[in-house]
């Protein structure tokens, strides 16, 4: 197919910050003395909707609300917001897919004000002719918000490729009746995006290696 479009996730796509995701929930396990985790394990056990990942942590939603755990993740996180980078070679691809015509959006589970902010304070906002998050603070309404982004867009949805970390970015393309790529480098193992049967890479490097290879033969994704 050909590609006019492509949608990016942002945490663990775009920005490299699984390491503060692991430090912010450890606060959280510590306190309950509840088992901390390493990325490894982070790798394994992160999923969508993220009450379930709680539950897996070992949290007891009977004593406990999810709201406070999740609200003390967020608090957590912010702490250090701005401290996480963009992926090696963020810039670069962001560039090269510019330089192809291929527009690009955001589409990330992430509160608004929080996406909107980290794509100013990384000085990206050139690139993306949208920049989408959720209205809360609990990750949840990627599905919606991207079906409503997809039905808005000027383009045929087979020529548009979101690219994600987790199996949820594959479950939101596949809602919205477009490809999907995922990338094995932010909140999510390899293993399990390949499962998936999902075309995965190890890193965005090797996602671009493969653009280059096959957007001036044929103009493709996934043929």
């Amino acid at each position: 197919m050909e590609l006019n479009h492509i949608i990016w996730d942002w945490n663990g796509t775009l920005l490299d910050d699984r390491w503060l995701c692991v430090d912010a929930i450890n606060k959280s396990l510590l306190l309950r003395n509840l088992p901390v985790i390493d990325e490894n394990r982070y790798l394994e056990i992160f999923c969508f909707p993220v009450e379930k990942y709680y539950l897996k942590l070992g949290f007891d939603f009977e004593k406990e609300p999810f709201t406070i755990s999740g609200s003390e993740f967020i608090k957590n996180y912010n702490s250090r917001f701005h401290e996480p980078k963009l992926h090696e070679g963020v810039i670069h691809l962001l560039d090269f897919v510019k330089t192809e015509g291929i527009t690009q959006s955001i589409l990330s589970a992430g509160k608004q004000e929080y996406v909107d902010d980290w794509v100013i304070y990384h000085q990206l906002k050139d690139y993306f002719i949208k920049v989408l998050g959720i209205d809360n603070h609990y990750a949840s309404g990627k599905t919606t918000l991207g079906m409503k982004w997809i039905n808005e867009m000027e383009y045929d949805p087979d020529k548009v490729l979101m690219v994600g970390d987790t199996l949820h970015d594959l479950e939101v393309a596949n809602a919205m009746g477009i490809k999907c790529v995922l990338v094995a480098q932010g909140h999510t193992s390899y293993t399990r995006l390949r499962d998936t049967g999902a075309f995965v890479f190890n890193d965005l490097f090797e996602f671009k290696s493969y653009l280059q290879n096959s957007l001036p033969v044929n103009g493709s994704i996934g043929t």
